[in-house]
């Protein structure tokens, strides 16, 4: 046995010692964006520089080699034209891509997981595609008969994963990343037919999106709320149903922390009040008001589509879960995370690559949210303008409560609603008058 080991080892240092081979080639095209994968078949010494006129970028990768071959697989996409490749000091392996613009390269190795092995990825920032208007994600133009001070409800829609990384895969190879980007452009689809309401695709295409990044695009657009859209797994295909999930308590202390240790980023989180003045205890006052409103709004909204949800069939948790994801910590944009069923339970994979079913997620979703703008239109949009509201009465509520939260009298709330005394049950749904000011 001592033997076997000691020749197992001599193989292995004699195939390291060998050039290390570029297996293959991916590219990525983001909107700003492109990313480039070489598969390689272990950790390689690089390093990469620009050239102008024409623009490129060299990679030069130690004791490398790459099949002739392999530089003709399909390598154009986003700012790379093409790619070429020679030897370099009779060891090492440079690779020339051909640019369309000046860009940023930045690289970095990733090790082997479950569905890759070593690789080199390449980010080019400054030079990605052109990002194409869809039709369902277009911006609604104001018509005349709609005040200019009011505008529409900005819903951000994300779809988990994307590119280089596919999520979870189901037993018939769906990918995670496919399906959920088919739900979020229905979703879109149908935002975009709703009176008040304009959605924002966070990922529109097959490329990959960095956590913060997608939080970052939903605040530039100065979104309302934030809609992450997955499919969950398990290693027991039994595992089946939806999930909602909101950000943890613990998941907003550390997000917190980040933001206090910024201070001088955060104004607009607390309503323009600068906190590069302020002392520790004040700006952490100030910081966990507005963080607890929105998460206090994210648990209402993520209900409201577990709720919906529900009538699609069995959800794997009657109530709506909390943890820690990086996409749903805004401070102040509520965020919710919807696993829309177990890819990798094959009955659920079935309906997960059903364009029915997609369509009925889709809704579902869709039925949440407007019910719980319906409730709560944020101040200065089209659906707040609207004569009436509903309220859909949960435990603990009282009438009084209900008045004083939509600045109406109980007096205007019984006669509305023709309530012949102050009990309520739960389920009912109440209208909600214009504000008695």
């Amino acid at each position: 046995m001592r033997l076997a080991w000691l020749l197992l080892v001599l193989v292995a240092s004699v195939a390291q010692a060998g050039p290390l081979q570029v297996q293959g080639v991916r590219l990525w095209a983001a909107p700003d964006s492109t990313r480039v994968v070489l598969d390689v078949s272990g950790p390689v010494e690089h390093r990469l520089f620009t050239l102008m006129g024409p623009d490129r970028l060299v990679v030069d990768l130690k004791n490398a080699t790459i099949e002739s071959d392999l530089v003709k697989v399909k390598t154009r996409g986003g700012v790379v034209q093409r790619l070429r490749s020679a030897p370099r000091n009779k060891t090492d392996l440079r690779l020339v891509l051909d640019l369309g613009g000046p860009v940023k390269p930045k690289s970095f190795l990733l090790a082997p997981n479950q569905q890759y092995g070593h690789r080199l990825v390449i980010d080019l920032f400054g030079g990605g595609a052109k990002e194409a208007v869809a039709p369902a994600v277009a911006r609604k133009v104001q018509t005349p008969n709609q005040p200019s001070q009011l505008r529409d409800l900005v819903i951000a829609i994300d779809a988990g994963h994307g590119g280089e990384d596919p999520g979870a895969r189901g037993r018939k190879g769906t990918r995670e990343k496919d399906v959920v980007l088919e739900i979020a452009r229905r979703l879109a689809a149908l935002i975009e037919k709703e009176p008040g309401m304009r959605p924002v695709m966070i990922r529109d295409g097959d490329y990959y999106i960095g956590l913060r990044k997608r939080i970052e695009k939903a605040r530039s657009q100065r979104a309302d709320l934030f809609i992450s859209i997955h499919a969950d797994a398990f290693r027991d295909s039994r595992a089946r149903g939806s999930s909602v999930y909101v950000l943890s308590q613990r998941g907003a202390s550390s997000e917190m922390a980040r933001w206090l240790a910024a201070r001088e980023n955060a104004a607009d989180l607390v309503g323009g009040v600068s906190l590069d003045d302020k002392d520790d205890l004040l700006a952490e006052v100030l910081l966990d008001l507005a963080q607890t409103a929105t998460l206090e709004a994210s648990v209402e909204v993520a209900d409201n589509v577990l709720q919906e949800m529900k009538r699609l069939g069995k959800v794997h948790k009657k109530q709506v879960q909390h943890a820690g994801f990086v996409v749903l910590k805004s401070p102040d944009i509520p965020s919710l995370l919807v696993e829309t069923a177990f890819i990798s339970n094959p009955s659920e994979e079935q309906r997960l690559r059903n364009s029915r079913h997609q369509q009925q997620v889709a809704q579902a979703i869709l039925a949440g949210v407007r019910n719980y703008f319906a409730s709560n239109p944020p101040p200065g949009t089209l659906m707040a303008k609207s004569s009436t509201r509903q309220h859909v009465i949960r435990r603990g509520d009282t009438l009084s409560h209900i008045a004083q939260r939509y600045g109406v009298s109980m007096n205007t709330l019984r006669s509305t609603n023709k309530l012949k005394n102050d009990n309520l049950l739960v389920g009912k749904v109440l209208t909600i008058p214009a504000s008695d000011g």
